[in-house]
């Protein structure tokens, strides 16, 4: 693939150019395949030396599994992962509150359930067919140090081993983490905020539903003091919960520590054995804009929110998606290049903001709600939702993201879509 061809003009030029993606995550990967899909030529720059390996994401809803079929990934990822159709609302004093059932969507998607696969498992997929795809060029071990546009494209620096290159595209998607480059490089700023407190994820092999009777496959857990989020993965039982600010990370994650939380959660004599942790710090920011020039952002470069819903990753596909669809109509001159980008960024920052950072900052505090009788609201309100099957659909159809996708399309043409965003 040329990646810095003679200047022509037109349609010729744009054909021969790439697109350079930011970032060889779960999302940027999505972007390239689905680049790649429509015939779009490819540059995907990575500064890790091989594909990421992080697996805190963990749960793909039924809207992702529609749009990842464009990618051939879909026959794949069941074959690995586990199909989690139930998932609960408990409190930690008074048990199971609510059961929500995602086979009230049959009727309108083919994927009625969460299905959980830790994310460097997507990754490792996406990475096997792009390897072998010759309209994708692969830059491991490198890193965008500069971004800007051009009068008809975008030109970006990268720092590579065999030393500096500049990349001539017709697009990018900056798709390289909270702590973007590309995002950082436009002067786009990153409002939001920072929880207190950290998050923990702790996993382990002990069978949970063993200990647990009746506990799903995944459940949220409501307790003032220390709520969870507890759910299975093909490998293990993941235990999310929040570490006060006032503990420091090392004494936290000691092993000594780690087991008392567990006991805690539910007594286990022989003692649970821990084959991974990880604590972080968990934000709710969105990017005051999604798209400067031909640069657009996605994913955690323009949206990150509290992990608690497991809505993250999966609207970062939505973002990505979206934008391959508009960009391969730009380049095939089907589709008004400035209208199509200003649809984007309407329309996707529309999304994060009313459903991922609405509904991941409302799960966070129904877990972590103090006052009794708030608490006590909140549970009648889970159990009228799961009683009611129409009120329990439209909840599901919304945790699941099918209602934004339905609502606001992927893709849809910029008359259409920027119309219901300001709708």
């Amino acid at each position: 693939m040329t990646l810095n061809p003679q200047k022509t003009s037109g349609p010729q030029r744009a054909s021969g150019r790439p697109v350079i993606v930011a970032g060889a995550g779960p999302v940027g990967m999505t972007a390239a395949a689905r680049l790649a899909a429509h015939g779009v030529p490819v540059v995907l720059v990575e500064a890790e030396p091989v594909p990421r390996t992080d697996w805190r994401a963990s749960t793909f809803h039924a809207a992702t599994m529609e749009l990842l079929e464009g990618i051939g990934v879909t026959e794949r990822m069941h074959a690995e992962g586990l199909v989690v159709p139930l998932y609960q609302f408990r409190d930690r004093r008074d048990g199971l509150i609510a059961q929500f059932d995602f086979g009230l969507l049959a009727a309108e998607t083919r994927y009625p359930y969460r299905l959980q696969l830790n994310q460097q498992h997507l990754v490792r997929m996406v990475h096997e067919r792009l390897r072998e795809d010759d309209r994708v060029e692969l830059l491991f071990g490198s890193r965008v140090t500069g971004v800007a546009n051009t009068e008809d494209g975008v030109s970006v620096t990268v720092e590579t081993p065999g030393g500096t290159r500049t990349l001539d595209g017709t697009h990018m998607i900056g798709a390289d983490g909270p702590r973007s480059t590309v995002r950082r490089s436009l002067g786009i700023d990153f409002a939001g905020y920072t929880y207190p407190e950290r998050f923990l994820i702790v996993s382990t092999t002990v069978e949970l539903q063993d200990l647990i009777p009746g506990l799903a496959h995944v459940n949220y857990i409501a307790d003032p003091e220390q709520w969870l989020f507890v759910l299975r993965t093909p490998e293990s039982w993941r235990v999310v919960l929040p570490v006060s600010p006032d503990e420091p990370i090392e004494e936290a994650t000691a092993p000594g520590r780690l087991q008392e939380t567990l006991q805690g959660m539910v007594a286990y004599p022989d003692g649970y054995p821990i084959v991974d942790y990880q604590a972080y710090n968990v934000h709710q920011r969105v990017a005051e804009r999604f798209r400067r020039g031909n640069v657009l952002l996605a994913g955690d470069a323009a949206h990150i929110n509290s992990p608690i819903g497991g809505v993250g990753l999966n609207s970062g596909i939505h973002d990505v998606m979206d934008a391959a669809e508009r960009i391969a109509r730009i380049r095939a001159g089907d589709g008004d290049p400035e209208a199509e980008l200003a649809a984007y960024d309407a329309v996707r920052r529309h999304v994060a903001v009313e459903y991922v950072q609405a509904d991941t900052q409302r799960n966070t505090e129904r877990l972590r709600e103090t006052e009794d009788a708030q608490r006590r609201a909140t549970h009648d309100e889970m159990r009228a939702i799961a009683a009611d099957p129409e009120r329990a659909r439209a909840y599901m159809r919304r945790v699941s993201l099918l209602e934004s996708v339905r609502r606001f399309g992927i893709g849809r043409p910029p008359e259409q879509s920027v119309e219901e965003a300001r709708a």
